[in-house]
C-alpha cells in the first residue's frame, strides 16, 4: 500500500525510544557550547555533521562519539529544561502526540554545579511540561481537535562504564570505590538510580514511568542487574532494556525471564543465529523460534529504531535485510521509534517512512504499529487513562486515514 508524505506526517504518532542526549537540535549544541566555553570538533552545523553527527558511521564507537559532547551541555539545568522542551516541540511538529524521553541522569550528575538526581530531572520534567501545557492549550486541540500531548520519562542506568570517562560522578564513584571491583561499582550505581527514580515519582511527582538499561551489551549481560529490575517491579515501575543491539537472542531472553522487561529496546539480533554464543543452546533456530513466538504470545513489544540499526550495524548493507520483516512475519509486537533525532539524523515521520518504502505492512498492520505506540506505553496516568488517550488517538488516526483515502 503506498502511503504519502502528508499521511505519515499528520497520522497520530508516538516514540517510546527516544535518547535526549541524543536528540539536541544542532543549533542548540552550538550556541549551548559556545555560552559555556566548551570546545567542540566545530562550530556550524556543517561541520558538526561531516565530524560527528554523519549520515553513517563505521561502528557503535563511532555513532556514540557525539554524546560526550551533547552531555558536556546538558550538566546545565537551563540547558536540560531548554533542551527537553525543544524535544517535545519538536514532536509536536510532526504529529507526535506522546514521548517517552529517556536519558542516564549519573552521566550528568556534578555537584559543583547543583546537578543532583532531583534537580536533573526536575528541569527535564520542567521544559517537557512546558511544551505540553502550552500545546493541549493551543488551537491545534482547542480548535481543530488533535489529541493531546503527553509524555514519561524513562530513567537509564549504564550496563558498563569504567573509571576513565566524561562523567563528573562516575569518575568520583570509582574514586571513593577504589577497593571495589569496576563491574560491582556500575552495579551499585544502577540501583542508587532506581531508588532515587521510585522516590522521586512517588514523593516528588515527577513522571518517571520506566527504567532502562543501556550501554556496551556484549559482555555485560541484563541477567547482572536482575536485583535492580526486581527492586523496579516490587515498586510498580515499568521496564524495558537495551537488548538484542548489538548481542544475540539470548541477551533479550535475559531481559525478559531475568529483569520482567515489559519492552524490549532494538530487538535486532533476534533472529541472528550467528549471534548467539551461549555453548547450552545447541539448536539455534529452534531456539529464536521458540523465543520470538513466546515474546509475540506476551505481546512484549519491540521497540524498533530503524535507521539508528543501520548506522550501528554497517554488516547490514540494504534496509530490506532488516529484521523488521522477520518481526513482523511472526506476528510480533512491534512501535516505530527514532532512538536518537539529532545522532540518527531522522524523525518519527522519517522512520516510518523509511518501514512503509521497504517492507510490505497493509494499512490494518500500520495501524496496529501505530497503536502499539500508545497502548503499550508506560503512560504517566493509570491504565484507563491510557487506553482512553490510545482510544482517541486510534480515532484520530482513523480520521486522517479517511482524509487520505486509505479506508
Amino acid at each position: 500500500m503506498k502511503y504519502t508524505d502528508d499521511f505519515l506526517f499528520e497520522m497520530p504518532k508516538s516514540d517510546l525510544h527516544l535518547h535526549l542526549d541524543g536528540s539536541l537540535r544542532i543549533n542548540s549544541l552550538i550556541e549551548m557550547a559556545k555560552k559555556m566555553k566548551l570546545e567542540l570538533p566545530s562550530f556550524t552545523e556543517e561541520g558538526l555533521k561531516e565530524n560527528v553527527f554523519k549520515k553513517s558511521y563505521s561502528n557503535l564507537g563511532e555513532y556514540l562519539k557525539g554524546f560526550q559532547y551533547t552531555c558536556a551541555v546538558l550538566r546545565d539545568l537551563e540547558n536540560i529544561e531548554q533542551i527537553a522542551y525543544e524535544l517535545a516541540v519538536d514532536n509536536q511538529q510532526e504529529g507526535v502526540n506522546y514521548i517517552e524521553v529517556r536519558f542516564a541522569p549519573q552521566l550528568l550528575i556534578d555537584k559543583k554545579k547543583s546537578l543532583t538526581f532531583e534537580s536533573i530531572l526536575s528541569a527535564a520534567n520542567k521544559g517537557l511540561n512546558k511544551a505540553k501545557t502550552q500545546y493541549n492549550n493551543s488551537d491545534e486541540v482547542k480548535i481543530h481537535h488533535k489529541p493531546e500531548f503527553h509524555y514519561g520519562i524513562i530513567a537509564c542506568a549504564m550496563r558498563n562504564f569504567g573509571p576513565k570517562n566524561y562523567s563528573p560522578y562516575y569518575t568520583n564513584l570509582f574514586d571513593v570505590m577504589n577497593y571495589t571491583d569496576p563491574t560491582d561499582v556500575v552495579h551499585f550505581a544502577a540501583m542508587e538510580m532506581v531508588r532515587a527514580s521510585v522516590e522521586l515519582r512517588d514523593n516528588k511527582s515527577i513522571p518517571i514511568v520506566g527504567i532502562d538499561l543501556a550501554g556496551q551489551e556484549e559482555g555485560f549481560p541484563a541477567g547482572r542487574f536482575k536485583d535492580v529490575y526486581a527492586f523496579a517491579h516490587k515498586n510498580f515501575m515499568h521496564k524495558t532494556v537495551h537488548a538484542g543491539e548489538a548481542y544475540g537472542a539470548e541477551s533479550i531472553f535475559e531481559a525478559i525471564t531475568e529483569c520482567h522487561a515489559d519492552r524490549i529496546g532494538h530487538g535486532y539480533s533476534l533472529f541472528m543465529p550467528n549471534r548467539i554464543l551461549a555453548p547450552e543452546i545447541k539448536d539455534k533456530n529452534k531456539y529464536i523460534q521458540d523465543l520470538s513466538s513466546f515474546i509475540a504470545d506476551q505481546r512484549c513489544v519491540i521497540e524498533v529504531c530503524l535507521t539508528s540499526n543501520m548506522q550501528t550495524n554497517p554488516a547490514i548493507k540494504s534496509i530490506r535485510e532488516h529484521k523488521f520483516k522477520d518481526m513482523m512475519d511472526n506476528r510480533m509486537a512491534t512501535t516505530i521509534c527514532t532512538d536518537n533525532r539529532l545522532v540518527s539524523n531522522s524523525t518519527v515521520t522519517n522512520e516510518y517512512r523509511l518501514a512503509a518504502d521497504n517492507f510490505k505492512i497493509p494499512m490494518k498492520r500500520s495501524k496496529d504499529i501505530v497503536a502499539y505506540g500508545f497502548k503499550k506505553s508506560f503512560h504517566p496516568g493509570n491504565y484507563v487513562e491510557k487506553r482512553e488517550f490510545a482510544k482517541i488517538n486510534m480515532q484520530y488516526f482513523d480520521k486522517v486515514a479517511k482524509k487520505h483515502g486509505l479506508v
